[in-house]
């Protein structure tokens, strides 16, 4: 099968490169997928670069990717909850950094899988387990509900829309930061806009005078904002750093999980969660989206289709 592998850590794409790897073995409990879609995170050029290394052993040459949506074309032994021609999806991390999904198949754990929701399309879909799980556990974790003002930091980014429409479809109040050419799509998936930057706490401070009750950070380095708009008995999460832990806040690491996932399918299908796909690549563009992905100003997600 094609692939786009990469044999040693790099800061930049010079080590990527696409080819002939064998089809992945499928064991006990694990679904094959032939992959119609894959979303592209900002973890995936982090491996790459090594930034995980001291966390999780990588098995060169590493596959990247870690989202993926598609058909399952074979199981193995003891796996009755799927049947081929199944349309599924599934955050598919592993225990290493070794065969991901930027290929044309990948084998997973039936745990970590999902059925596909109908009411998306197959690049939807499969933009939508990492980021949407993990706004979803962020919220989850904080327990957002219809009595809270929420503040999302990066909130048109790829985690951020998923955390607004959830937080949204939840009763909560939604305050989200972005530039100011997104603030009419926050409008649209139901968040009161603000730009962020210098001043923000206090643009923040303006919108809800008597401080939020829950901080979502998507962004990175909002720490100090976070604590300065938060009310005293507030909560809050980052999934950038794990510096907010001695402040009271909770570091987020999401978990694969097709029961979490399919949650997210059951919201797509109810028509209170949506994809915006910023922009499609061919396995040979992966640098490309890379690129893109480390620009930091795409809204919506980049997808990998094989």
């Amino acid at each position: 099968m094609r692939a786009v592998t990469y044999d040693s850590f790099a800061p930049d794409n010079s080590r990527l490169k696409v080819g002939d790897v064998p089809e992945p073995k499928v064991g006990p409990g694990q679904v094959l997928i032939e992959v119609r879609a894959a979303g592209v995170n900002p973890v995936d050029w982090k491996v790459m670069a090594g930034g995980l290394d001291g966390m999780m052993d990588a098995v060169f040459p590493v596959i990247p990717g870690w989202d993926v949506a598609g058909v399952v074309r074979g199981l193995g032994p003891d796996t009755p909850e799927f049947a081929p021609g199944d349309e599924v999806m599934s955050y598919a991390r592993k225990d290493a950094v070794s065969a991901g999904t930027f290929a044309e198949y990948v084998a997973v754990s039936a745990d970590d899988v999902a059925r596909k929701p109908a009411s998306l399309d197959w690049n939807q879909a499969g933009g939508l387990p990492l980021a949407g799980m993990t706004a979803q556990r962020a919220l989850d974790r904080m327990d957002v509900g219809p009595d809270d003002v929420l503040l999302v930091h990066a909130a048109s980014g790829g985690v951020g829309t998923f955390a607004v429409q959830i937080a949204r479809d939840r009763g909560a109040r939604v305050i989200g930061t972005a530039s100011e050419p997104n603030h009419g799509y926050l409008r649209e998936l139901g968040a009161e806009p603000v730009t962020y930057g210098e001043g923000l706490a206090d643009r923040v401070g303006e919108l809800a005078p008597g401080g939020v009750s829950a901080v979502a950070d998507f962004a990175g380095g909002q720490l100090d904002t976070t604590l300065s708009v938060l009310r005293p008995d507030g909560r809050h999460v980052s999934i950038t750093e794990n510096e907010v832990e001695k402040h009271g806040g909770h570091w987020i690491w999401v978990r694969p999980s097709g029961a979490e996932l399919a949650r997210l399918a059951a919201l797509a299908d109810r028509g209170a969660l949506t994809v915006e796909v910023a922009g499609t690549y061919s396995l040979d563009q992966v640098g490309d989206a890379f690129d893109a992905s480390r620009a930091s100003h795409t809204r919506g997600k980049l997808i990998i289709v094989p």
